[in-house]
């Protein structure tokens, strides 16, 4: 890795020093990480809620408890969502070894990716209005589904009172605020940025309009076979909920305070395809531009990146262009993986989720297996690794997200 960009201006490298994971897979980072790496089928299970309405399965945290996070007087005032993210928040504060008491701040920020809100919230008090009327809508309404207070509730539990962020780029919403969240850093307007993305979407009406859309799997005879990135015989995706958060220092700060670094943000590249509201680009022209700026700024070379983590979300179109974009780019050298095998879609929470994974496996030198990969597509013209995790020492990993809009992000992680 050359660490020049050109010019001959030093890459900036953003530390993790911490992380927080609460996916289907498991709560907390070391159970979401073993769940994944282990890769032995979709966290799928049936919810009540969507019987006869939607496809009667998703993916949700196992065995969250609201009350663990913040208390049983408080635990009614937020939405599911932003419980998520405060409790995947508090793993990755503690997790960097940082004490909000003592830290200034002003010199922190928060970044979040967040495009629903409070669904949960939203469908609840909506239901309320028609059948109970308007006064026994609830006063936190507003404050319980605006997406703003994803950040809005984490600056107010830490006291951070830098930049307080959100950002709303659909399913690459995570994977921007990394990205946004490293530039406060690059500026100097933060030394400490919280960051991360966080969904509970898991609604009748969401999972419907994603069902009428044609993007879910319907493969209810076998949930747990039922996320199949880059299978031949994948048929869409598994929605889910999660969240994930990681802990952003200037490398340099990191090392100075003796903090761990479990791996360096490099890159950050972003893009719009301007094609089509939600059908990605088959020329891959905007994703090809967000991939070749993460390798610009971290000054990389297409043919060093080991590993990529790939947004492969077990859709039919989605899957065959994001292969075409990394073997166009990357050519057929990267191992591939797509940890929703396992975690199912959870929207704008899935690249903060993808980007932990890929700290994770730099540093435990462990690509995970992709779920339910039985027979790749034929069209899938890459190393996608299966079955079982592979060991290796990889150096440079690419997460890559893409969202309605025709919204890339890409991120470069590299080893500590």
């Amino acid at each position: 890795m050359t660490g020049e960009r050109s010019g001959g201006r030093r890459r900036f490298d953003a530390a993790v020093t911490g992380l927080g994971m609460m996916t289907p897979a498991g709560k907390g980072t070391a159970a979401s990480w073993e769940g994944i790496r282990r890769g032995a089928g979709t966290e799928a299970v049936r919810v009540p809620e969507l019987v006869g309405i939607a496809p009667e399965f998703v993916c949700q945290v196992p065995d969250f408890d609201p009350v663990a996070v913040v208390g049983r007087r408080r635990a009614g005032q937020f939405d599911r969502s932003s419980l998520l993210l405060l409790a995947a928040a508090m793993e990755a504060v503690a997790d960097a070894g940082l004490d909000p008491q003592s830290w200034d701040g002003t010199r922190v920020g928060v970044v979040i990716g967040n495009g629903i809100g409070g669904a949960e919230t939203w469908e609840a008090q909506h239901r309320r209005l028609l059948e109970r009327g308007p006064r026994r809508v609830s006063p936190r309404l507003i404050p319980m589904l605006s997406p703003n207070m994803a950040a809005g509730y984490v600056s107010l539990e830490f006291g951070a009172r830098g930049p307080s962020l959100v950002t709303a780029t659909a399913c690459a919403s995570g994977t921007t605020a990394i990205g946004t969240a490293r530039e406060l850093l690059r500026s100097g307007a933060c030394d400490v940025v919280i960051t991360g993305g966080a969904e509970a979407p898991l609604t009748p009406s969401l999972v419907t309009g994603f069902q009428q859309m044609g993007a879910l799997s319907g493969r209810g005879d076998d949930i747990r076979a039922a996320s199949r990135p880059f299978d031949a015989d994948r048929d869409g995706f598994v929605a889910a909920e999660g969240a994930a958060v990681l802990v952003l220092e200037r490398a340099r700060d990191a090392r100075a305070r003796g903090a761990r670094i479990r791996a360096m943000v490099s890159g950050y590249g972003a893009s719009a395809d301007a094609y089509h509201p939600t059908a990605p680009d088959p020329e891959c022209t905007g994703a090809s531009l967000a991939l070749r700026a993460a390798l610009r700024d971290a000054g990389i070379g297409p043919g060093e990146v080991d590993h990529v983590n790939a947004h492969g979300t077990a859709t039919r179109i989605n899957d065959a262009t994001e292969a075409r974009l990394i073997r166009q780019v990357l050519g057929d050298r990267p191992l591939v993986t797509s940890v929703k095998g396992v975690t199912g879609h959870s929207l704008s929470a899935a690249g903060a989720i993808e980007a932990a994974a890929s700290a994770l496996t730099l540093q435990d030198s462990f690509v995970p297996p992709t779920a339910n990969l039985e027979s790749l597509d034929p069209e899938i013209e890459l190393e996608v690794v299966a079955k079982e995790g592979r060991w290796t020492p990889a150096e440079v990993v690419v997460s890559n997200s893409f969202g309605f809009g025709g919204q890339n992000a890409v991120l470069l992680l590299t080893r500590a």
